[in-house]
């Protein structure tokens, strides 16, 4: 799914005030820039039946150049992982 199919499902979505199309995605942008901001300062961000979003460590490692073969090595870093939520695992 993309950012305009996104914006467009909210727009259908029953209950809702109508708003315009423009205002709909600045409101998935400011969601989306929060969940980032919480997840950085937290290191974690839970939301209920969905799952939680929660920053790793990965370790250094060795790896090889596709092309060459050769070893390289790729240093430590941190990455965001998802683990979905019960609920949403069965449905699936």
């Amino acid at each position: 799914m993309t950012k305009a199919e996104l914006i467009n499902e909210v727009l259908k979505t029953k209950g809702l005030p109508e708003i315009s199309k423009k205002a709909t995605g600045e409101i998935v942008d400011a969601v989306f820039t929060t969940l980032s901001k919480a997840i950085k300062k937290d290191r974690r961000f839970v939301y209920p039946g969905f799952g939680t979003f929660s920053v790793r460590k990965r370790k250094a490692r060795t790896g090889r150049n596709p092309r060459t073969g050769e070893k390289i090595k790729i240093a430590a870093t941190r990455t965001v992982t998802f683990k979905p939520a019960p609920h949403l695992k069965k449905s699936l």
